[in-house]
């Protein structure tokens, strides 16, 4: 049985992974981190996920459980994923996503040179890595000019995943654009805002607070983004390769099509913008260019904008 190795095994991408996995056979191993809140959630949906509690950041116990698993894939999808709380702890942000990256790189090519087999490594990158980019939309050529301390986290990690590859190690990149899905947490502003529609609908909220409304973002539904990075790492050569829609909406629009569609027809009146919510520096504009994808893996997207901003709002109009 082959067998794979998921770090943030509990958030969005690492359950809908988790879950492909297990249903096409694969022994799935997941690091978690206590305590977690969304432990439960998973251990319900995937009950057959072997789980083990560790720090991405700690090195010698990642090689160790590593050296020990020995996966035949290795997903990293853990760390600070969001860019509002890099900026308050910025250092953390570097050890866990820069570190602990670079951890994991080196376990997978020792193992690999110990057992005398591929070991494919599966890095997610992030959009942000490019910042204030020249360009637009971007692409895999595109400069990494990262204006935030997660984006700078991550070009670190994004640039020594090429290190590795040349080196032998079977490590790809997915240059993820902003996916969402019901199962995001609700301090990620596309969440707060579906689940703010459904409340304001049912009469249980009258306003939500949001910060600046015409950032605009390239944005996708995440279980497509995973089937974007299974098909990555099992391609015969290991790459780069940004995963994006092609098409990029404000925040504003976010709000409007959400509230539209839990039908919330006066939304701008019940938005308040607190400025303390924008953050020091952003990307105005990120869109990404999806080509390299679609040519070399196969891959599209198969749920539109407003397909995705539905289907969280329906989600949070019949949460319990």
């Amino acid at each position: 049985m082959p067998t794979a190795f998921i770090t943030g095994v509990t958030g969005q991408d690492g359950g809908y992974l988790a879950d492909a996995l297990v249903a096409d056979g694969w022994e799935v191993h997941g690091l978690i981190r206590s305590p977690d809140p969304a432990l439960a959630d998973l251990r319900g949906r995937t009950p057959h996920v072997v789980l083990h509690d560790g720090d991405l950041s700690d090195t010698a116990a990642m090689a160790r459980l590593i050296d020990s698993i020995e996966p035949d894939e290795i997903y990293n999808l853990g760390g600070i994923s969001s860019v509002a709380m890099s900026w308050e702890q910025p250092l953390l942000t570097a050890r866990v996503n820069g570190v602990g990256a670079a951890g994991l790189l080196d376990a997978a090519w020792r193992l690999q040179e110990r057992i005398g087999r591929p070991v494919h490594l599966l890095q997610a990158s992030s959009a942000e890595i490019f910042g204030a980019a020249e360009q637009s939309p971007q692409d895999e050529l595109t400069p990494t000019r990262p204006v935030t301390p997660y984006g700078a986290s991550k070009a670190f990690a994004h640039q020594l995943v090429g290190v590795y590859r040349r080196r032998g190690l079977a490590a790809s990149t997915c240059i993820l654009y902003n996916h969402e899905s019901p199962r995001r947490p609700e301090r990620f502003v596309t969440r707060k805002i579906t689940m703010a529609a459904a409340r304001i609908a049912a009469g249980e909220q009258q306003t939500v607070s949001l910060g600046a409304l015409d950032v605009r973002r390239d944005w996708g539904w995440a279980p497509d983004y995973v089937d974007a990075m299974m098909r990555a790492i099992r391609h015969g050569v290991p790459d780069d390769f940004v995963v994006a829609t092609g098409v990029s909406r404000s925040v504003r629009d976010f709000v409007h099509t959400a509230f539209v569609h839990a039908g919330v027809d006066d939304w701008e009146s019940r938005i308040e913008v607190d400025a303390s919510l924008t953050r020091p520096a952003d990307a105005s504009d990120q869109v990404g260019n999806a080509a390299k994808a679609k040519r070399v893996l196969g891959w599209a997207p198969t749920v539109t904008f407003d397909q995705m901003v539905a289907r969280m709002v329906d989600h949070d109009l019949h949460a319990d």
